[in-house]
């Protein structure tokens, strides 16, 4: 991998809509967490221009690829995406001017399938019965099959997708609190959040919380049930402190509050990330940061705002 910075994805971006990535908010929960032990902070990925925390390796890994010269003659970028990466590289690919095709499982909600297509994006869809690792046994082929057509990015291996988040989302916090943070809370997926995020707080004392679905049949979009999925090569479970599972009907009642009480429009794993965060406020005393990846918009089609 090239030698990655700040400095440099930032050069390479300047005078575009991906200069906004990052950078983004970070709000006290008042009323969700009144009463406890911590204080409760979010962190909005929801502000990223392409609505999601997933914005940070979109653009990450695309550099990457471009730094190392594997980006040349019209080739594809290729991924495997539950939704909300699609929508990133596929925003980055437009600005970036490079073809991508994308495989997600069918059951991925319709706009983010919309919004993958409407930035360009070829869109496969998989079988949604075999979910996320459905989608990336099929890039992995499509990969292996034609090597000199894709540039497979891969973001459950790909070190850009941590980079991002030790040089870029971790020492955001870190100045947004003044170095005052003493939790992170995150869901994995990738692994790519927690992994990076806690490279770089870590060593400054911040203890790192990971939390997963609670089951493998479990509705929170984006996360991974690690028992029984294909394991995130990016993830060592020694890169947190603390692990918890979340259950979806915690996680939904809480996607709920949020919008009602805090006027925070989140998907579900937002919401699990936040129940999650509560629950180590109730138990210890900090400043507890925890990231909600995107918003509710893309989730409107689901059974989740009915």
């Amino acid at each position: 991998m090239p030698q990655l910075s700040v400095a440099l994805v930032r050069d390479r971006v300047r005078g575009t809509i991906l200069e906004r990535i990052g950078d983004t908010p970070l709000v006290p929960l008042k009323r969700v967490a009144a009463g406890l032990r911590g204080e409760v902070w979010a962190k909005l990925e929801s502000a990223n221009p392409g609505g999601s925390v997933k914005d940070r390796p979109g653009l990450w890994m695309v550099i990457d690829a471009e730094e190392s010269g594997r980006l040349v003659g019209g080739r594809l970028v290729l991924d495997a995406t539950s939704g909300n990466t699609g929508v990133a590289l596929a925003m980055v690919c437009a600005v970036r001017r490079h073809p991508l095709e994308l495989c997600m499982p069918d059951k991925v909600s319709l706009e983010r399938k919309r919004i993958a297509r409407a930035f360009g994006a070829q869109v496969v869809l998989t079988d949604p019965l075999a979910g996320t690792d459905g989608a990336i046994r099929e890039a992995q082929r499509r990969a292996a099959a034609d090597p000199e057509r894709y540039v497979y990015v891969d973001q459950y291996a790909n070190p850009a997708n941590r980079l991002a988040h030790e040089l870029g989302t971790g020492p955001e916090i870190w100045a947004q609190t003044g170095g005052r943070v003493t939790h992170f809370v995150a869901g994995v997926g990738t692994s790519g959040t927690v992994m990076g995020v806690s490279a770089a707080l870590r060593p400054k004392g911040v203890r790192i919380v990971a939390v997963q679905p609670n089951d493998a049949l479990h509705g929170i979009e984006g996360w991974k049930h690690l028992p029984t999925a294909i394991r995130p090569p990016l993830w060592d479970e020694r890169a947190a402190d603390e692990h918890r599972v979340m259950g979806t009907d915690e996680a939904i009642a809480m996607t709920k509050r949020l919008a009602r009480e805090e006027g925070i429009f989140s998907g579900v794993s937002g919401g699990a990330a936040v129940a999650a965060a509560i629950a180590v406020a109730r138990e210890e005393a900090g400043r507890i940061v925890v990231l909600i990846a995107d918003g509710g918009e893309r989730y409107l089609s689901t059974p989740l705002w009915e």
